[in-house]
């Protein structure tokens, strides 16, 4: 009887990753209330059924999609955080992020931005969590930017905690615009105009007469 019902819940050779790669797709496109139930078995080849038994209920499935994002389309911002200065860690994050934010393969913007618009039906719990998800982002970047100033690697007086949140706005805001169509080269010209303010960009070594 096991058997029978999981041939019936789900194909044979079903692979619960690839499965959950495609549910993230979903979510990204059409965010948590836009993406039915429908949309996601159809993407990930399996019935509600089977869907329930492997991941749970539609929040359990979303929350293990944005683990996904996290460990997968979201590598760079951890490879960021290992560059040897403040402003390198800084640049490459803005510069990978932009990249991110425009692959062809994937769609426009950001899931953890995406996902949660207009969510009102959970009473914020996807919402919150989409938030807290960010939050431990931010604070990463905060306790590297930390680390950067207790070796003198930022200037005397520099807020740590500021400069992430300085960091994740414009990360976020080039979210945004990828979503509605703004193109890469358009959101690196922000990353420019971001970096200028960023302790270690070589416009602060020059001086004027």
């Amino acid at each position: 009887m096991a058997e029978k019902t999981r041939e019936r819940g789900r194909p044979r050779g079903f692979d619960a990753d690839a499965a959950l790669d495609r549910a993230v797709e979903v979510f990204w496109r059409h965010g948590y209330e836009g993406a039915s139930l429908s949309d996601l078995t159809g993407a990930m080849g399996i019935n509600r059924t089977s869907m329930y038994a492997a991941y749970g209920g539609k929040e359990d499935l979303f929350r293990r999609a944005v683990a996904r994002y996290a460990e997968a389309d979201m590598a760079y911002a951890r490879e960021a955080l290992a560059e040897p200065t403040a402003y390198r860690v800084i640049e490459r994050f803005l510069r990978t992020n932009a990249d991110a934010l425009t692959r062809p393969d994937r769609p426009a913007g950001c899931l953890s931005i995406q996902g949660g618009l207009a969510c009102g039906s959970d009473n914020g719990h996807v919402a919150q969590f989409l938030a807290a998800s960010r939050l431990a982002g931010e604070q990463a970047l905060t306790e590297r930017l930390t680390r950067a100033a207790e070796e003198g690697d930022l200037p005397t007086g520099t807020d740590p905690a500021a400069l992430a949140r300085y960091v994740m706005v414009v990360s976020e805001g080039n979210a945004v615009h990828a979503a509605a169509g703004v193109p890469r080269e358009a959101l690196h010209a922000t990353v420019d105009l971001a970096l200028r303010a960023v302790p270690g960009h070589p416009s602060s070594h020059l001086t004027t007469s």
